[in-house]
């Protein structure tokens, strides 16, 4: 039996996380099915009442999915209310390579994610700089406050 697997992730702004989700991971934003110009006139042709869609929702992509088809599609469902606890699961972005590429290598993979995280509106939490161990790592935020690693 297959299984295919889709990640929802709650939160307040849907368009928001699609761009930085996508810059994270590499992804894009899902285009709405064939004859379908938006999500909302999917949805509508499926028969969801304009009273149960927020305003904006199916506008643009509120999901996104890997180009090359092998990681799970991610959908950003907007709730009303805001986040106020620690994760309870997040995200490892490895982009070090693994312990057989040199640590300085592996530092500077990370550094380079970092910056441009930041630029598309993540935060940092902080660095585990600790070469005796072989570890080089970023724990960040993104932005709605939900947490990641970077390795």
């Amino acid at each position: 039996m297959e299984i295919k697997v889709q990640l929802t992730i709650d939160c307040s702004d849907p368009q928001r996380m699609v761009t930085f989700w996508a810059e994270a991971l590499g992804y894009v934003p899902e285009p709405p099915p064939s004859g379908h110009a938006t999500w909302r006139a999917y949805w509508a042709a499926m028969g969801v009442s304009e009273a149960e869609l927020p305003a904006g929702a199916g506008d643009v992509p509120e999901s996104i999915i890997d180009p090359a088809g092998h990681g799970p599609r991610v959908w950003f469902q907007q709730v009303p209310e805001p986040k106020i606890a620690k994760n309870r699961w997040h995200f490892d972005l490895k982009v070090g390579g693994g312990r057989e590429v040199p640590w300085e290598v592996r530092a500077e993979r990370v550094r380079t994610t970092v910056e441009r995280l930041v630029k598309a509106g993540a935060t940092v939490l902080r660095i585990k700089d600790e070469p005796d161990m072989g570890l080089y790592a970023a724990a960040m935020q993104d932005p709605e406050g939900n947490e990641f690693d970077v390795v």
